[in-house]
């Protein structure tokens, strides 16, 4: 069997240079000067495209799962416990996917797009030409952007899941409203909490980084642009499924008491 070491070598590379840039990004987070300016650019930017679609998208996600609850509870006649069901999923699962979605499908492909249409036009090679480091410049402000706009998002749409939830249980399924609200904090403590802002937290990171490595390292101009957005939203998928199966593993036992 003859291996072709060609084939092989461009997916090394990449994973390579993504690492190469991430370390460099994590390490300039740190490091005076920061583009303040194009941070709030892009912060303004990704909560603007993520905002309503991400509410959009979780109303009917806490209205289906609120009916499931309650119909699975109601044949155990246990369905005071709706707000229970509703606190977990919404906070340990919900608002934190839907959060890396809207993102990621959203804000990441547009700074993908972005740093690719800069990249083809030899503007990131005109910036290291005048002694400025492209990944200080732009990629840095990125990534913190969709890090902090993933954050702040995380609880708008734990909120809007849990009123979502609320009106479903109490004025669709008749589930009694001091039963529901009394049962959210059953199971659902501080450390949920905080495990979900962690996750949102890395969902953002990931996206903002992986966004940046396809802008940055794109080629055979615009077509590439092209492919380089849809591989942003494909490798971002992955890598959420991964790291939300990770963090849900490493946190449980924090979450079970």
């Amino acid at each position: 069997m003859v291996i072709d070491t060609q084939a092989m070598a461009k997916p090394v590379r990449a994973v390579g240079g993504f690492f190469a840039m991430s370390m460099d990004t994590l390490v300039m987070m740190f490091r005076a000067p920061l583009a303040w300016r194009e941070y709030m650019i892009q912060c303004w930017f990704v909560a603007r495209v993520s905002t309503l679609p991400g509410l959009l998208m979780t109303v009917p996600w806490a209205v289906i799962s609120g009916f499931l609850f309650n119909v699975l509870l109601s044949d155990i006649g246990a369905a005071d416990f709706s707000g229970t069901g509703a606190a977990i999923f919404t906070v340990s699962q919900s608002g934190p996917i839907v959060t890396v979605l809207v993102v990621a499908g959203a804000g990441a492909t547009a700074m993908c797009a972005d740093l690719g249409a800069r990249t083809i036009r030899e503007e990131l090679d005109a910036l290291r030409v005048m002694g400025i480091d492209p990944i200080q410049a732009l990629v840095v402000p990125r990534v913190l952007a969709a890090t902090t706009v993933s954050l702040a998002l995380n609880s708008v749409l734990i909120v809007t899941g849990l009123v979502g939830a609320f009106v479903c249980s109490v004025y669709l399924m008749d589930v009694s409203a001091g039963a529901w609200v009394a049962g959210l904090t059953t199971m659902t403590h501080l450390a949920d909490v905080i495990i979900s802002m962690i996750k949102a937290t890395l969902f953002g990171l990931a996206a903002g980084l992986i966004a940046c490595y396809q802008g940055i390292s794109v080629g055979g101009g615009p077509a590439g642009v092209g492919r380089a957005v849809n591989e942003t939203v494909v490798f971002a998928f992955i890598v959420l499924f991964l790291t939300n199966i990770i963090v849900t593993a490493i946190g449980v036992p924090f979450m079970v008491r």
